[in-house]
Protein backbone atom coordinates (compact mmCIF):
# COMPACT_ATOMS: atom_id res chain seq x y z
CA UNK A 1 0.00 0.00 0.00
CA UNK A 2 1.45 3.22 -1.02
CA UNK A 3 0.16 6.16 1.55
CA UNK A 4 -0.87 9.59 -0.58
CA UNK A 5 1.72 11.50 2.47
CA UNK A 6 3.60 10.62 4.87
CA UNK A 7 5.00 13.18 7.23
CA UNK A 8 7.38 12.29 9.66
CA UNK A 9 7.79 14.56 13.20
CA UNK A 10 5.03 15.43 15.16
CA UNK A 11 5.51 18.92 16.50
CA UNK A 12 3.81 22.25 15.93
CA UNK A 13 4.11 21.98 12.30
CA UNK A 14 3.10 18.43 11.12
CA UNK A 15 0.22 18.90 13.49
CA UNK A 16 -0.71 22.08 11.67
CA UNK A 17 0.06 20.90 8.07
CA UNK A 18 -2.22 17.88 8.91
CA UNK A 19 -5.20 19.75 10.20
CA UNK A 20 -4.71 21.99 6.85
CA UNK A 21 -4.74 19.03 5.05
CA UNK A 22 -7.62 17.18 6.38
CA UNK A 23 -9.94 21.11 5.50
CA UNK A 24 -8.30 20.77 1.56
CA UNK A 25 -9.43 16.68 1.72
CA UNK A 26 -11.15 14.15 3.59
CA UNK A 27 -9.84 11.27 1.80
CA UNK A 28 -6.29 11.18 1.43
CA UNK A 29 -4.21 8.97 3.30
CA UNK A 30 -2.23 10.45 6.02
CA UNK A 31 0.28 8.79 7.98
CA UNK A 32 1.97 10.67 10.90
CA UNK A 33 5.49 8.85 12.12
CA UNK A 34 7.58 10.42 14.95
CA UNK A 35 10.14 9.22 17.34
CA UNK A 36 8.11 10.90 20.53
CA UNK A 37 4.99 10.17 21.89
CA UNK A 38 2.94 12.50 19.44
CA UNK A 39 0.88 13.75 22.24
CA UNK A 40 -0.30 17.64 21.40
CA UNK A 41 0.97 20.08 23.46
CA UNK A 42 1.72 24.00 23.25
CA UNK A 43 5.45 24.31 23.20
CA UNK A 44 5.82 27.83 24.46
CA UNK A 45 4.13 27.02 27.45
CA UNK A 46 7.75 25.14 28.29
CA UNK A 47 8.98 28.53 29.26
CA UNK A 48 6.37 28.92 32.56
CA UNK A 49 6.09 25.65 33.64
CA UNK A 50 8.19 26.53 36.73
CA UNK A 51 5.76 29.67 37.97
CA UNK A 52 2.79 27.39 37.01
CA UNK A 53 3.59 24.46 39.28
CA UNK A 54 2.80 22.41 35.79
CA UNK A 55 3.83 18.86 35.24
CA UNK A 56 4.94 17.51 32.11
CA UNK A 57 1.87 15.73 31.66
CA UNK A 58 -0.26 18.85 32.44
CA UNK A 59 0.95 20.56 28.87
CA UNK A 60 -1.08 17.64 27.29
CA UNK A 61 -3.65 19.42 25.16
CA UNK A 62 -4.89 16.23 23.13
CA UNK A 63 -3.64 12.25 23.57
CA UNK A 64 -1.85 11.51 20.61
CA UNK A 65 -4.37 8.65 19.94
CA UNK A 66 -7.46 11.23 19.88
CA UNK A 67 -5.70 13.15 17.19
CA UNK A 68 -5.48 10.90 14.87
CA UNK A 69 -9.08 9.12 15.52
CA UNK A 70 -10.22 13.17 14.66
CA UNK A 71 -8.25 13.35 11.57
CA UNK A 72 -8.52 9.91 10.32
CA UNK A 73 -4.91 9.37 10.35
CA UNK A 74 -2.00 6.58 10.91
CA UNK A 75 -0.25 7.37 13.98
CA UNK A 76 3.42 5.40 14.71
CA UNK A 77 4.43 7.40 18.26
CA UNK A 78 8.08 6.25 19.35
CA UNK A 79 9.26 4.77 16.01
CA UNK A 80 12.50 6.56 14.86
CA UNK A 81 12.93 6.60 11.20
CA UNK A 82 16.35 4.92 10.46
CA UNK A 83 16.59 6.09 6.59
CA UNK A 84 14.67 7.36 3.47
CA UNK A 85 15.09 5.37 0.13
CA UNK A 86 14.14 8.17 -2.56
CA UNK A 87 14.59 5.86 -5.30
CA UNK A 88 12.23 3.21 -4.00
CA UNK A 89 9.85 6.12 -2.37
CA UNK A 90 10.27 4.46 1.31
CA UNK A 91 10.51 5.59 4.76
CA UNK A 92 12.46 2.98 6.68
CA UNK A 93 11.59 2.37 10.36
CA UNK A 94 12.37 -0.75 12.85
CA UNK A 95 8.49 -1.36 12.95
CA UNK A 96 8.76 -1.46 9.38
CA UNK A 97 8.35 -0.45 5.59
CA UNK A 98 5.97 2.23 4.58
CA UNK A 99 5.69 3.69 0.66
CA UNK A 100 4.96 7.34 0.17
CA UNK A 101 3.75 9.55 -2.73
CA UNK A 102 4.83 12.51 -1.32
CA UNK A 103 6.84 12.53 2.12
CA UNK A 104 7.23 15.55 4.32
CA UNK A 105 10.19 16.06 6.70
CA UNK A 106 9.21 18.45 10.30
CA UNK A 107 12.03 16.75 12.16
CA UNK A 108 12.16 19.90 14.16
CA UNK A 109 15.15 21.02 15.85
CA UNK A 110 17.29 19.72 18.88
CA UNK A 111 18.99 22.06 21.72
CA UNK A 112 22.64 22.33 21.20
CA UNK A 113 24.60 21.26 23.96
CA UNK A 114 28.78 22.83 24.33
CA UNK A 115 31.13 19.64 24.18
CA UNK A 116 32.74 20.08 27.84
CA UNK A 117 33.39 17.47 30.40
CA UNK A 118 30.14 17.09 32.07
CA UNK A 119 27.77 17.69 29.85
CA UNK A 120 25.34 15.00 30.44
CA UNK A 121 24.61 16.82 33.56
CA UNK A 122 22.84 19.42 31.63
CA UNK A 123 18.64 19.55 31.05
CA UNK A 124 17.39 21.05 27.99
CA UNK A 125 13.40 22.28 27.62
CA UNK A 126 13.45 21.90 23.97
CA UNK A 127 10.20 19.48 24.01
CA UNK A 128 7.70 18.05 27.11
CA UNK A 129 9.69 14.88 26.31
CA UNK A 130 12.52 16.56 27.78
CA UNK A 131 10.80 18.50 30.45
CA UNK A 132 9.43 14.71 31.55
CA UNK A 133 13.14 13.71 32.00
CA UNK A 134 14.53 16.78 33.88
CA UNK A 135 11.16 17.26 36.14
CA UNK A 136 11.94 16.47 39.18
CA UNK A 137 15.08 17.43 39.33
CA UNK A 138 14.43 21.05 38.49
CA UNK A 139 11.47 21.27 40.14
CA UNK A 140 13.37 20.03 43.18
CA UNK A 141 16.19 21.81 42.85
CA UNK A 142 16.47 25.30 44.91
CA UNK A 143 19.70 27.02 42.81
CA UNK A 144 19.49 26.61 39.01
CA UNK A 145 22.31 27.61 36.75
CA UNK A 146 20.90 28.66 33.06
CA UNK A 147 23.25 28.78 30.32
CA UNK A 148 22.52 31.29 27.61
CA UNK A 149 20.75 34.49 27.78
CA UNK A 150 18.54 34.29 24.38
CA UNK A 151 14.77 34.52 24.03
CA UNK A 152 14.62 31.21 25.95
CA UNK A 153 17.07 31.23 28.61
CA UNK A 154 15.90 34.38 29.67
CA UNK A 155 12.09 33.38 29.66
CA UNK A 156 13.44 30.53 31.61
CA UNK A 157 15.48 32.81 34.21
CA UNK A 158 12.43 34.78 35.31
CA UNK A 159 9.98 31.85 35.07
CA UNK A 160 12.37 30.15 37.33
CA UNK A 161 12.89 33.09 39.68
CA UNK A 162 9.09 34.01 40.10
CA UNK A 163 8.96 30.30 41.06
CA UNK A 164 10.97 30.98 43.98
CA UNK A 165 14.69 29.45 43.03
CA UNK A 166 18.41 30.87 43.26
CA UNK A 167 19.11 31.63 39.45
CA UNK A 168 22.08 32.06 37.92
CA UNK A 169 22.57 32.89 33.95
CA UNK A 170 25.52 32.44 32.35
CA UNK A 171 25.81 33.79 28.83
CA UNK A 172 28.79 34.60 26.44
CA UNK A 173 27.20 38.01 24.69
CA UNK A 174 27.61 41.05 26.95
CA UNK A 175 24.00 41.33 27.52
CA UNK A 176 20.76 39.91 27.38
CA UNK A 177 19.11 39.45 23.82
CA UNK A 178 21.84 41.19 22.42
CA UNK A 179 20.95 40.04 18.92
CA UNK A 180 17.36 41.03 19.34
CA UNK A 181 17.11 44.62 20.75
CA UNK A 182 19.19 47.62 21.75
CA UNK A 183 21.47 48.09 24.78
CA UNK A 184 19.19 50.51 26.45
CA UNK A 185 16.06 47.72 26.65
CA UNK A 186 18.18 44.73 27.05
CA UNK A 187 19.83 47.21 30.30
CA UNK A 188 16.05 47.70 31.41
CA UNK A 189 15.35 43.92 31.62
CA UNK A 190 18.44 43.05 33.58
CA UNK A 191 17.74 45.82 36.55
CA UNK A 192 14.30 43.88 36.89
CA UNK A 193 15.63 40.13 36.81
CA UNK A 194 19.00 41.25 39.46
CA UNK A 195 16.65 43.43 41.04
CA UNK A 196 14.67 40.29 42.17
CA UNK A 197 17.45 38.22 42.73
CA UNK A 198 18.81 36.77 39.42
CA UNK A 199 22.88 36.61 39.71
CA UNK A 200 24.07 37.17 35.75
CA UNK A 201 27.72 36.42 34.77
CA UNK A 202 28.09 38.34 31.15
CA UNK A 203 30.91 37.36 28.68
CA UNK A 204 31.34 34.00 30.01
CA UNK A 205 30.63 30.57 29.53
CA UNK A 206 30.74 27.30 31.44
CA UNK A 207 34.17 25.46 30.94
CA UNK A 208 33.48 22.11 33.00
CA UNK A 209 30.60 20.47 35.07
CA UNK A 210 31.07 18.44 37.53
CA UNK A 211 28.69 16.18 40.48
CA UNK A 212 30.07 16.33 43.81
CA UNK A 213 28.29 15.34 46.53
CA UNK A 214 24.75 16.86 46.45
CA UNK A 215 25.52 19.51 44.04
CA UNK A 216 27.10 20.48 40.73
CA UNK A 217 30.09 23.05 40.53
CA UNK A 218 30.28 24.42 37.48
CA UNK A 219 34.07 25.87 36.14
CA UNK A 220 33.96 29.23 33.72
CA UNK A 221 36.11 29.92 31.63
CA UNK A 222 37.25 32.46 33.75
CA UNK A 223 38.04 29.92 36.45
CA UNK A 224 35.04 31.26 38.36
CA UNK A 225 32.84 28.45 40.09
CA UNK A 226 29.46 28.53 40.66
CA UNK A 227 27.31 26.04 42.80
CA UNK A 228 23.76 24.70 41.42
CA UNK A 229 21.40 21.39 41.88
CA UNK A 230 20.14 21.34 38.66
CA UNK A 231 21.72 23.12 35.34
CA UNK A 232 19.64 23.90 31.92
CA UNK A 233 21.26 25.04 28.56
CA UNK A 234 19.53 26.92 26.50
CA UNK A 235 22.20 28.23 23.84
CA UNK A 236 20.10 27.93 20.78
CA UNK A 237 19.03 25.13 18.30
CA UNK A 238 20.26 22.94 15.43
CA UNK A 239 18.13 21.52 13.36
CA UNK A 240 17.72 17.88 12.99
CA UNK A 241 18.95 17.34 9.03
CA UNK A 242 20.86 14.30 9.51
CA UNK A 243 17.95 12.01 7.92
CA UNK A 244 17.98 14.56 4.90
CA UNK A 245 21.68 14.17 4.80
CA UNK A 246 21.73 10.72 4.99
CA UNK A 247 18.98 10.57 1.88
CA UNK A 248 21.14 12.79 -0.28
CA UNK A 249 18.76 15.63 0.06
CA UNK A 250 20.15 19.38 -0.07
CA UNK A 251 21.25 20.88 2.90
CA UNK A 252 22.60 23.78 4.71
CA UNK A 253 21.87 24.89 7.90
CA UNK A 254 18.61 23.35 7.42
CA UNK A 255 16.75 20.83 4.93
CA UNK A 256 17.00 23.52 2.34
CA UNK A 257 13.89 24.46 0.24
CA UNK A 258 12.11 26.45 -2.30
CA UNK A 259 9.10 28.89 -2.01
CA UNK A 260 6.92 26.07 -2.78
CA UNK A 261 8.20 23.92 0.14
CA UNK A 262 10.01 21.17 -1.83
CA UNK A 263 13.35 19.92 -1.49
CA UNK A 264 16.25 19.43 -4.19
CA UNK A 265 13.61 15.85 -4.30
CA UNK A 266 10.43 16.50 -5.72
CA UNK A 267 8.58 14.02 -3.90
CA UNK A 268 9.95 15.32 -0.45
CA UNK A 269 9.10 18.36 1.23
CA UNK A 270 10.19 20.01 4.70
CA UNK A 271 8.53 22.67 7.19
CA UNK A 272 9.20 24.13 10.34
CA UNK A 273 12.25 24.05 12.50
CA UNK A 274 14.57 21.83 10.50
CA UNK A 275 13.84 23.35 7.05
CA UNK A 276 15.47 26.65 5.36
CA UNK A 277 13.18 28.30 3.49
CA UNK A 278 14.67 30.58 0.78
CA UNK A 279 18.37 30.93 2.68
CA UNK A 280 17.20 30.99 6.23
CA UNK A 281 16.15 29.26 9.39
CA UNK A 282 12.44 31.01 10.58
CA UNK A 283 12.11 28.99 14.09
CA UNK A 284 8.94 30.85 15.36
CA UNK A 285 5.24 29.60 15.25
CA UNK A 286 4.07 31.80 12.37
CA UNK A 287 6.36 30.91 9.96
CA UNK A 288 5.53 27.20 11.00
CA UNK A 289 1.49 28.19 10.66
CA UNK A 290 2.15 29.92 7.12
CA UNK A 291 4.00 27.17 5.74
CA UNK A 292 1.61 24.64 6.82
CA UNK A 293 -0.98 26.45 5.22
CA UNK A 294 1.14 26.73 2.08
CA UNK A 295 2.35 23.22 1.89
CA UNK A 296 -1.30 21.88 2.09
CA UNK A 297 -2.49 23.73 -0.54
CA UNK A 298 0.70 22.45 -2.73
CA UNK A 299 -0.16 18.87 -1.66
CA UNK A 300 -4.10 18.71 -3.05
CA UNK A 301 -2.90 20.72 -6.19
CA UNK A 302 -2.07 23.87 -6.27
CA UNK A 303 1.33 25.43 -6.95
CA UNK A 304 1.09 28.24 -3.93
CA UNK A 305 4.85 30.24 -2.90
CA UNK A 306 5.10 31.15 0.66
CA UNK A 307 4.98 34.64 1.85
CA UNK A 308 5.84 35.45 5.80
CA UNK A 309 4.77 38.73 6.04
CA UNK A 310 7.01 40.59 9.22
CA UNK A 311 6.57 39.23 12.72
CA UNK A 312 6.23 40.03 15.73
CA UNK A 313 7.73 38.35 18.70
CA UNK A 314 5.87 38.36 22.04
CA UNK A 315 8.75 37.77 24.73
CA UNK A 316 7.17 35.83 28.10
CA UNK A 317 8.76 38.21 30.53
CA UNK A 318 5.92 38.86 32.95
CA UNK A 319 7.55 41.54 35.02
CA UNK A 320 8.85 43.55 31.88
CA UNK A 321 6.34 41.99 28.91
CA UNK A 322 8.11 42.81 25.78
CA UNK A 323 6.70 42.79 21.84
CA UNK A 324 9.27 42.77 19.34
CA UNK A 325 10.51 42.32 15.52
CA UNK A 326 12.49 43.38 12.16
CA UNK A 327 16.73 43.16 11.87
CA UNK A 328 17.43 44.17 14.82
CA UNK A 329 21.02 43.33 13.39
CA UNK A 330 21.45 44.96 10.72
CA UNK A 331 24.64 46.97 10.04
CA UNK A 332 23.39 50.36 9.57
CA UNK A 333 20.73 50.22 12.01
CA UNK A 334 20.40 53.61 14.45
CA UNK A 335 18.09 53.28 17.74
CA UNK A 336 15.51 56.30 19.17
CA UNK A 337 14.45 54.49 22.63
CA UNK A 338 11.65 56.48 24.38
CA UNK A 339 10.79 55.35 28.11
CA UNK A 340 8.03 56.49 30.44
CA UNK A 341 6.32 55.53 33.26
CA UNK A 342 3.79 53.34 30.85
CA UNK A 343 6.46 51.64 28.90
CA UNK A 344 9.09 52.22 26.41
CA UNK A 345 9.70 52.12 22.65
CA UNK A 346 12.85 51.57 20.69
CA UNK A 347 12.80 52.19 17.09
CA UNK A 348 15.52 50.87 14.60
CA UNK A 349 16.43 52.87 11.48
CA UNK A 350 18.42 52.61 8.60
CA UNK A 351 20.48 55.32 6.79
CA UNK A 352 17.35 56.42 4.92
CA UNK A 353 15.16 56.12 7.67
CA UNK A 354 13.51 53.17 7.31
CA UNK A 355 11.87 51.33 10.32
CA UNK A 356 13.85 47.80 10.44
CA UNK A 357 13.41 46.94 13.95
CA UNK A 358 11.46 47.81 17.23
CA UNK A 359 11.10 46.75 20.90
CA UNK A 360 7.99 47.95 23.11
CA UNK A 361 7.23 47.34 26.49
CA UNK A 362 4.23 47.40 28.66
CA UNK A 363 1.58 50.10 28.33
CA UNK A 364 3.67 51.34 24.78
CA UNK A 365 3.11 47.29 23.71
CA UNK A 366 -0.39 48.65 22.19
CA UNK A 367 1.72 50.19 19.53
CA UNK A 368 3.40 47.02 18.18
CA UNK A 369 0.97 46.33 15.34
CA UNK A 370 1.28 49.77 13.73
CA UNK A 371 4.90 49.77 13.56
CA UNK A 372 4.62 46.27 12.69
CA UNK A 373 2.96 47.44 8.73
CA UNK A 374 6.04 49.56 8.73
CA UNK A 375 8.40 47.14 8.94
CA UNK A 376 9.98 45.76 5.48
CA UNK A 377 9.04 42.19 3.94
CA UNK A 378 11.39 40.15 5.87
CA UNK A 379 12.10 37.90 2.45
CA UNK A 380 12.83 40.69 0.48
CA UNK A 381 17.06 39.79 0.49
CA UNK A 382 16.82 35.94 0.82
CA UNK A 383 18.34 33.73 -2.19
CA UNK A 384 16.56 30.91 -3.63
CA UNK A 385 17.50 27.39 -4.01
Amino acid sequence: MTDDIIIIGAGFAARQLVKHLRRLDSRLSLRLIAADSCDEYHKPELSQVFSQRQRAEDLTRLPAQAFAESHNLMLHPHTPVTRIDRATQRVVTDAGTFTYRHLVLALGAEARIPPIPGRELMHTLNSQQEYRRAEAELQGAQRVLLLGGGLIGTELAMDLNRAGKQVMLVDRAAALLATLMPPEVSARLQHRLIGSGVQMYFNAEAAALARQDDQITATLADGRTLHADAVVCAIGLMPNIALAQGAGLQTRHGIVVDAHLATSDPAIFALGDCAEIQGRLWPYLQPAQLAAMTLAKNLTGARDSLRLPPMLIKVKTPDLPLHLAGEATAPDLHWVVEAGRDGLIACGRDDQQQLQAFVVSEGRMKEAFLLLKQLPDPMRHVCTM
